[in-house]
């Protein structure tokens, strides 16, 4: 099926039912699953899915309907339904389509592995179990597993609109996991994972490499106490820097900032963090993992500076937000076909400074270096931060021995002003990346 003559036949079908504007996100894919545990297999999965979303815009009413059923005579019913919907909605001034030049050209952000689509079941088996038997060999401690698995798949996503925008792009992925569970001599456990995630096969990191990873970020919690309560330096490895930095973008999100929900709102252009502090919406990067040429409204995307040098650039907008605050989309409207477009970051990350890892550790006589958080607590409104933290403690610059069951405590705005040392070892492993973190000062709660 050619899906972009199809998107806009029903797009063009919207318009001679009465639509005013019309756009359909269309996306069509499969997915593989291959996960062991203990040796055996518990998930062996193989499926493919297709579906589109049909937003209608008449006289300021939205109608949305989607569905996966592509013949004929259900999409002149799907058709007929979303146009009904419509006039069931209120009147909204801000809504309608982005208003948007003609003859935009998607730029090839090389997304798509062909050779991901030939790789064998017995492979994606044969390589979970070589995770999980590496990581079981790698410490004799190490006496369970929540499992291994390889995940890998393709899309397709089309998007075609009334005002003559249509525009597909394609990408595959592979995933591979690991996660190891250990025992202390008081029969106490302890679990962690690793993985390589990449669009490309190529591209994979050593899978047993990834498990012996794995064991390591198990076997250091063992044997873990709780710390006292005190105010003192805390140090975030990459995995849960990028969660910090994820944080920060619910904070710029447009829809919040209209809303006055959010500890940012009133802040573009001032400076709320060090000279130190880039962080970056990179939908554009070749082969990112999270890299778009266009969102989910068709919006061509680019590169931006959400904070650049510690001040406040932009707040983050889709097409209807950015109507109602009277400005421009930045083109971080996403979707999938199933809903209607909210705001989303593509490779958000902050950038690397210039401290190696063992510089910033060593840079702390009496610390925390964080490794995993539990839970979510973050008050957007007021930035009130709080989270459960495991991970090791470190004395007269050195990781001295691990700890469990603490929690980190701050304020956002004082956090970003705290980062006192950035490292230099940002990796893209996922579609929010940061390196390693030094924060001047937390509250961290133990004993």
């Amino acid at each position: 099926m050619d899906y972009e003559k199809f998107a806009m036949q029903i797009v063009e079908k919207a318009r001679r039912a009465g639509a005013d504007e019309a756009d359909v996100y269309l996306s069509h894919g499969r997915e593989s699953e291959v996960s062991i545990r203990m040796g055996e297999i518990e998930i062996l999965k193989s499926a493919g899915s297709r579906g589109l979303g049909l937003r209608v815009f008449a006289g300021n009413r939205l109608g949305f309907a989607y569905t996966t059923d592509f013949t004929d005579a259900a999409i002149d019913e799907f058709v007929r339904r979303t146009l009904a919907l419509s006039a069931e909605t209120s009147v909204d001034e801000f809504n309608g389509l982005p208003q948007l030049d003609k003859g935009f050209s998607a730029p090839n952000l090389d997304l798509f592995d062909p050779k991901l689509a030939g790789i064998g079941t017995d492979w994606k088996i044969e390589t979970a179990k070589k995770m999980e038997k590496a990581a079981m060999a790698y410490d004799k401690r190490i006496t369970n597993s929540n499992g291994a698995g390889v995940y890998d798949g393709d899309g397709t996503t089309v998007l075609a609109n009334s005002n003559g925008i249509v525009a597909s792009y394609s990408s595959t992925y592979c995933y591979l996991v690991c996660q190891p569970v250990a025992d202390d001599v008081e029969g106490k456990k302890q679990t962690n994972y690793w993985y390589t995630f990449k669009h490309f096969y190529d591209e994979l990191e050593d899978p047993e490499e990834i498990a012996i990873i794995a064991a390591q970020r198990c076997v250091r919690q063992l044997g873990a106490t709780k710390e006292k309560t005190r105010k003192c330096p805390v140090i975030f490895d990459p995995v849960v820097a990028a969660e910090l930095i994820g944080a920060i973008a619910g904070a710029v999100d447009g829809d919040a900032v209209f809303k006055r929900s959010t500890y940012l709102v009133d802040k573009l252009g001032e400076k709320i963090a060090g000279d130190n502090i880039t962080i970056v919406d990179d939908p554009v990067r070749v082969r990112g993992l999270s890299s778009q040429p266009f969102d989910d409204e068709g919006v061509p995307t680019y590169k931006k500076a959400i904070v650049d040098k510690g001040v406040l650039k932009t707040y983050l907008y889709d097409t209807y937000t950015a109507n109602k605050v009277g400005t421009k989309t930045t083109g971080n409207g996403q979707r999938g076909f199933t809903s209607t477009p909210n705001i989303g970051t593509y490779n958000l990350y902050l950038e690397a400074g210039k401290h190696s890892r063992e510089e910033i550790i060593k840079s702390v006589s009496d610390g925390f270096y964080v490794t995993q958080m539990m839970g979510f607590g973050l008050n957007m409104a007021n930035g009130d931060y709080s989270r459960g933290a495991s991970g090791l403690w470190i004395k007269d610059g050195e990781l001295a021995y691990p700890v469990e069951e603490m929690t980190v405590a701050s304020n956002m705005i004082d956090i970003l002003k705290g980062i006192e040392m950035v490292g230099s070892d940002l990796d893209f492993r996922d579609g929010t990346n940061s390196p390693t973190i030094k924060i001047t000062e937390m509250t961290v709660s133990g004993t």
